[in-house]
């Protein structure tokens, strides 16, 4: 049988109509990630900005998921070219950058996530050729597959919408929805019209540009729901998200923990 070339299947599906949703991973633990990765979800959204998750422990998540369905995307703590480099060289398969919030953030994230002449990324990747399934053609599969995912979560981002949303190079718009809530001064409300009306404004513009759309969504019902709306790609529960809907499923009830007291 003659040879195909890899596709990154996240994109695949998105490109098909399909939906994906990630499983969020947060804990420094490499089971968890591993049992996470076959639990049915598209990719890993291995959280390094809001969470003690380390390079070496995302290298560690690589390893232990390579032979499992669930792609590996890190999301990083800053849009810089450093970052993302340090993430991709562990053999992620995407690159999820926070703050997304001007036109030069954008055109940063693309350009940090191929290799030159079309972006900046550093030669160097020597661990991800290990684990990538096309380690002989690294660098210009890596360039066809990386995924590049912004997040919208600022007020100003959405002023800026539709030139972030043109940025060549960008897979997915993806919206924050409580950070975007906290920027436009709703506390993280979600049901307020001024944030649907921004949420509205970002899928005109990522829908007039060809990006895919993505948002956060915990239950099938919302995943449904925002589908209707165009969004295909979804991040999930973490890991301790589904260990408190595995106890609440065995009728368990939390335990209130008293704050330390301070001396």
């Amino acid at each position: 049988m003659a040879n195909t070339e890899w596709q990154n299947p996240v994109r695949a599906r998105l490109a098909a109509g399909e939906v994906v949703i990630g499983g969020t991973v947060t804990t420094p633990s490499i089971e968890a990630a591993a049992l996470v990765a076959t639990l049915g979800f598209d990719f890993l959204w291995v959280e390094m900005e809001h969470s003690p998750i380390t390079l070496e422990t995302l290298r560690a998540i690589v390893l232990a998921t390579r032979a499992l369905p669930a792609a590996v995307f890190a999301r990083v703590p800053v849009v810089e070219l450093w970052t993302a480099k340090r993430a991709m060289d562990q053999g992620v398969s995407g690159v999820i950058f926070p703050f997304t919030s001007t036109p030069e953030r954008a055109r940063t994230a693309a350009a940090a996530c191929r290799y030159p002449p079309q972006g900046k990324r550093g030669s160097g990747a020597a661990l991800a050729t290990i684990t990538w399934p096309e380690p002989e053609n690294y660098h210009d599969s890596a360039d066809k597959n990386m995924m590049t995912i912004i997040v919208i979560e600022e007020a100003v981002a959405v002023e800026h919408i539709d030139e972030i949303a043109a940025t060549p190079g960008i897979d997915v718009m993806f919206i924050g929805t409580s950070d975007l809530a906290f920027s436009l001064g709703l506390r993280g409300r979600q049901n307020e019209p001024l944030l649907q009306e921004s949420i509205a404004k970002i899928v005109a513009a990522g829908r007039k540009h060809g990006k895919f759309l993505g948002r956060p969504a915990g239950s099938p019902e919302q995943v449904a729901k925002y589908r209707d709306e165009g969004f295909q790609f979804f991040q999930s529960q973490t890991e301790l998200g589904l260990m408190r809907l595995g106890a609440k499923a065995l009728g368990l009830k939390p335990v209130a923990v008293a704050p330390r007291t301070l001396y």
